[in-house]
């Protein structure tokens, strides 16, 4: 069986390869790939800022969505044919990619995989940063920062499918309409001042979990707009590596300030987050409450296009690859 996949020879070229697709290992599935999630990390990887782990595929692309089309030992739960999204361990810009069979959620059949590629990186990171490490539980408020990103607009309503109040902020007056219409009960505008609109919404010191995706000069405000005992996850330093944070404010209210990357997660730990996924999540997603946003898919061929189009900032939801390669 034949594959395609991409090869980014220097930070700016990227080429097709052909080989032979990989044979899955026990508990491994091997899916035909339609369509592939973008991820910010594989622009850091691309430019040689985000290595992969050593037993990771050296192929770019964390999640994928299409069609089982080899199964290997000890797999119980998934048939050739089955329609799929998965996370994948790198290798998912290509025609075929390896996936843990416990790393993969059935599709329903009213999703496309165009759809469902832009589902697994974002319901793990929200359900492990919010619930997991933040402890999110019903009747709380969470503050998700980046509501217009794939991650941001996911978890927005799998912070209301929970029973929790979902906040959060975005880049524009246009963009701030667009994420009350995912659920989210306020939405700031970057462009002023954030600490003051959620003031005056009502909302300030009583945010009882903060996902964090900029990093830099945000944290003193998350610090800020937090409840007593409230808990602060940050993901991502779009706004830098380095913060200025009064500390009295962390001592005062008794917050809890930590961080995390998926890619230090084991596989037996996504594994069971995966698990809890399918039991509290996917219910609502094979029913239509949550749903994934695609600004704009693009061809293979074109990664490098799709990459400008993340790294410029301008999509609202997810960047999606078709990886399907006549």
């Amino acid at each position: 069986m034949d594959r395609h996949y991409i090869e980014f020879t220097t930070p700016d070229s990227a080429t097709l390869i052909r080989d032979t697709a990989p044979t899955p290992a026990r508990e491994e599935v091997l899916v035909a790939v339609h369509h592939a999630g973008i991820n910010r990390a594989d622009l850091l990887q691309r430019l040689g800022l985000y290595p992969p782990p050593e037993d990771a595929s050296p192929i770019p692309g964390l999640e994928v969505a299409g069609e089982v089309v080899a199964l290997g030992e000890g797999c119980t739960h998934l048939q050739v044919g089955d329609r799929v999204c998965a996370l994948t361990h790198g290798g998912g810009y290509a025609s075929h990619a390896i996936a843990r069979e416990d790393h993969c959620l059935a599709l329903p059949d009213t999703m496309t995989t165009q759809a469902g590629a832009a589902l697994p990186e974002a319901l793990l990171t929200v359900w492990y940063n919010v619930f997991e490490r933040g402890q999110l539980t019903a009747g709380e408020t969470a503050l998700i920062h980046g509501g217009s990103s794939g991650i941001g607009s996911v978890g927005i309503q799998m912070v209301a499918a929970m029973g929790a109040t979902p906040l959060s902020t975005a880049g524009s007056a246009e963009r701030c309409e667009a994420v009350l219409a995912l659920g989210a009960r306020f939405v700031a505008d970057h462009q002023g001042d954030l600490a003051q609109q959620f003031t005056e919404a009502g909302h300030a010191g009583k945010i009882d979990v903060i996902l964090d995706i900029a990093g830099g000069d945000l944290m003193q405000t998350n610090l800020d707009l937090a409840a007593p005992d409230a808990r602060i996850v940050c993901i991502g330093v779009m706004r830098g590596m380095q913060s200025e944070i009064n500390l009295a404010t962390l001592f005062m209210k008794r917050l809890t300030l930590t961080g995390s990357t998926l890619r230090r997660l084991n596989m037996a730990e996504r594994a069971r987050c995966f698990n809890a996924i399918r039991e509290h999540i996917w219910p609502k997603v094979e029913s239509g409450d949550i749903r994934p946003v695609v600004d704009t898919t693009y061809p293979l061929a074109d990664v490098l296009d799709a990459h400008e189009h993340m790294r410029l900032g301008t999509h609202f939801g997810k960047l999606v690859l078709d990886c399907r390669v006549e």
